[in-house]
């Protein structure tokens, strides 16, 4: 698709999750395609999210394994958990994966440059590490989000965001977390699991608003029985340096004491001085990027994919979204992505797992609603002593029979999900889960074996 017009037909900025995978889907039908990236390729995603998070939740959960070993006849030595190592493993890793990022990127063809890029109208980017303009047919804009501060608060500046709690030089003793979200929880679980004192801080009346009331209510609950603080319904009025110590001023007028604080408020699409106004790009309230379904702006040449919009700030979407475009803009082969069911997981411990609406959402959405429900401690408990739960929901239409949503709460939710998800996403009803033969003894056997509605 060479114009000649153009200095390449298509120009990526931000080399995260969406933006790898529209370069090398776009530069396999022939397009030239440029990416700028001012920091690491691989994104958000690889360098300082969901590759990382993930390997420390592996790491904070070998104190619950050694500790359970006891009750299946073995005989562990005191365990001593070093965070240096931790962290310099995972850094190794990282820098492992974005070298294949940058690898599977130069062989489809693309060129990559290191530097931020700013729009300068409908077809030009500014490369601000040499001042070079470059003409492009197409733009995409791919450039994630960031950590929100929000809402602001006296010496807020010294609290941590998610992009800097995995490098801190020594493991902190008394952490706050400050935030009710994915991140906050999944944080805390983290560091409770490594032994640091965590207590967990929300202004909401409960965790994982949107999530069902179920999941959220059984992770508070389990949270409360490894130890982790929760505070919810409070707010920090203010943080202050005191000594070596972080002072954090609580609404209930109290003044606790932490090693260090982490924000975990939530993130904003990273559209500031992208230069979207030069070309008159539109963003809504919160700086995201507004797209129509195929993810085009406001400006015809211009597109956006990922967590710069006001999609789901989902990994998978980002992927999903990026080849929809390549094939759409440069495949001729239209493609849309279907948003209405996305199966997600929080990895906290325990794990959830989820897909479809909460039971609450859908009470307003399916009249003859009907609910599936158990709990049981985990087989493996039962030997180690310790209470694991586990939550099964299915929620069905009962005029229809469909499986509109399973939420799951246990050791594995998140692979569980992922296979269930394709059962819900191609339709399937709880006739179709009945007839399916159980796999025993397993925790999923479950989800096939419900026969009594709750509700």
């Amino acid at each position: 698709m060479a114009n000649g017009d153009f200095d390449v037909d298509l120009f990526i900025i931000g080399a995260g999750s969406g933006g790898v995978r529209a370069g090398r889907i776009a530069a396999g039908y022939g397009a030239r395609v440029m990416i700028a990236e001012e920091s690491r390729v691989g994104g958000t995603c690889v360098i300082r999210g969901c590759v990382p998070k993930k390997l420390y939740v592996y790491a904070s959960r070998f104190q619950d394994a050694f500790a359970d070993a006891a009750g299946f006849g073995w005989n562990v030595p005191q365990a001593s958990f070093h965070w240096p190592t931790l962290v310099a493993n995972k850094e190794t890793e990282i820098t492992r994966l974005e070298g294949i990022y940058r690898r599977n990127l130069v062989n489809a063809g693309v060129e990559i440059v290191d530097s931020r890029a700013v729009i300068e109208g409908a077809h030009a980017v500014r490369l601000l590490a040499t001042g070079e303009r470059i003409t492009a047919k197409v733009i995409l804009i791919a450039t994630g989000a960031r950590p929100s501060l929000e809402p602001v608060i006296p010496g807020g500046e010294l609290g941590l965001v998610s992009d800097q709690i995995f490098d801190v030089p020594e493991l902190p003793r008394r952490l706050l977390v400050i935030g009710g979200g994915y991140i906050a929880v999944e944080f805390a679980g983290i560091f409770a699991g490594l032994g640091v004192e965590t207590t967990l801080l929300h202004r909401g009346p409960r965790l994982l608003r949107g999530f069902d009331h179920d999941l959220a209510e059984g992770l508070a609950a389990a949270y409360r029985a490894r130890g982790i603080e929760l505070l919810l319904e409070t707010r920090v009025e203010r943080l202050e340096r005191a000594g070596s110590d972080i002072a954090a001023t609580l609404s209930d007028g109290t003044t606790r004491r932490f090693d260090q604080v982490l924000v975990a408020t939530g993130r904003r699409p990273n559209t500031a001085g992208l230069g979207l106004e030069s070309a008159g790009v539109a963003t809504n309230e919160k700086g995201a990027v507004i797209v129509d379904a195929d993810g085009r702006t406001n400006v015809p040449s211009i597109y956006a994919v990922g967590d710069v919009t006001d999609h789901a700030h989902l990994t998978p979407i980002a992927i999903r979204e990026g080849q929809a475009f390549a094939e759409t803009v440069f495949g001729n082969r239209p493609t849309r992505v279907d948003h209405s069911l996305i199966p997600t997981a929080v990895f906290s411990t325990p794990e959830l797992g989820t897909i479809g609406p909460s039971e609450e959402a859908a009470r307003a959405l399916y009249p003859a609603l009907v609910v599936y429900r158990t709990r049981f401690r985990a087989m493996k408990a039962t030997l180690s002593g310790r209470d694991e739960p586990v939550m099964m929901k299915i929620l069905v239409d009962g005029a229809t029979d469909k499986v509109i949503g399973v939420h799951i709460m246990g050791e594995a939710a998140g692979e569980m999900i992922q296979l269930v998800g394709i059962a819900v996403t191609m339709g399937a009803t709880k006739a179709d889960f009945d007839r399916t033969i159980a796999v025993h003894p397993t925790a999923a056997e479950e989800l096939v074996t419900l026969r009594t509605p709750v509700a």
